[in-house]
């Protein structure tokens, strides 16, 4: 949960500063959101769940 609430925090934050930048108009913005949104329902969500998952544990146990 605390991943995955940290990842939309930080692509909000990114898709934000896009649309302020002027490298992303506020359209192809809306279709980007909606395209997760209904992404999230399909079948292809768990995968994609693990998948990032897998990702942040392999970040979390680099050791610097």
């Amino acid at each position: 949960m605390a991943i995955s609430l940290s990842v939309v925090l930080l692509l909000a934050i990114i898709l934000v500063v896009l649309i302020r930048g002027g490298s992303i108009k506020a359209g192809p913005a809306i279709v980007a959101i909606l395209f997760g949104f209904f992404l999230a329902s399909t079948g292809m969500a768990p995968s994609i769940n693990r998948f990032l998952n897998s990702i942040a544990d392999t970040i979390n146990s680099i050791n610097f």
